[in-house]
């Protein structure tokens, strides 16, 4: 009798252990199935639904109108201050440098500058050399229609005596477009620019260099000036982001004496 109820109950442990085997399996291969479903839904939703990327918004579309137009212009631009520099002050026999500007840089009055209109040429060819001018300067220039030939520097040289010359040149080939002297100048003007550039031992690819060491960037603009009866030179350096800084630095040590930030 004890030896039937020990096989009975072998038995019936051998059984239960059989069922919750085959319980396992079953779930586990409905796990499977369910996951292999799921994954196979996915993959045909994926393939009906178009992907929705997440694009961040463009450098650009974060600019202000002055930074965008300064990029535009930049961009553009092939030929460095240095050698518009150079190119302007060739244009005057022993001339210097008063005042270099990017145009339409940071500049108000980029549409005041005056056009070599009447040349004498109605097809708009190069007078002959030597030809004298219609302002009776006698100088000869390209009658390039200013505007047409993208991006332009334009200079200011002067004389040993102050005579300011306005020379304009191509930002993307460095041809000069026209050289000219300034009609509306009287004594006093050419005195007081000639007394400045006697105070002025630094040249301005020096207060260039000392402005771009202080903030690393494209000079758009140096210009001979006078702070409180200090002469200095204004430098404007253009960074990556697109921001102007303009520099007042001392034409007679090259120290800097103001430096602000425009963040428009």
């Amino acid at each position: 009798m004890n030896s039937a109820s020990s096989r009975s109950r072998t038995l019936k442990t051998v059984g239960a252990l059989g069922m919750a085997a085959a319980t396992a399996m079953l779930m586990t291969g409905c796990g499977q199935s369910s996951d292999s479903a799921t994954s196979a839904a996915t993959s045909e939703a994926a393939k009906v639904l178009p992907q929705q990327q997440t694009t961040s918004p463009s450098a650009s579309a974060q600019l202000t109108e002055d930074q965008k137009e300064r990029k535009k212009v930049l961009d553009a631009t092939k030929v460095t201050f240095d050698d518009a520099a150079t190119a302007a002050t060739g244009e005057v026999a022993g001339g210097k440098l008063v005042d270099l500007d990017l145009e339409g840089v940071d500049d108000d009055d980029k549409d005041q500058s005056p056009s070599p209109t009447g040349s004498g040429s109605p097809t708009g060819s190069a007078s002959p050399s030597g030809t004298a001018s219609p302002s009776g300067t006698g100088t000869s220039s390209p009658s390039a229609s200013p505007g047409a030939e993208g991006p332009v520097w334009v200079a200011e040289v002067a004389e040993k005596d102050g005579t300011i010359h306005t020379v304009r040149i191509n930002a993307v080939d460095g041809k000069v477009i026209e050289a000219r002297v300034d009609a509306d100048q009287n004594a006093d003007d050419k005195k007081q620019t000639a007394d400045r550039l006697a105070q002025a031992t630094q040249t301005p690819q020096q207060a260039a260099k000392v402005a771009t060491e202080k903030k690393k960037g494209k000079v758009t603009s140096v210009g001979l000036d006078d702070n409180e009866g200090n002469v200095i030179w204004q430098v404007d350096v253009v960074g990556s982001d697109w921001k102007r800084t303009t520099f007042d630095i001392d034409a007679k040590n090259d120290t800097i004496v103001r430096e602000e930030t425009d963040n428009d």
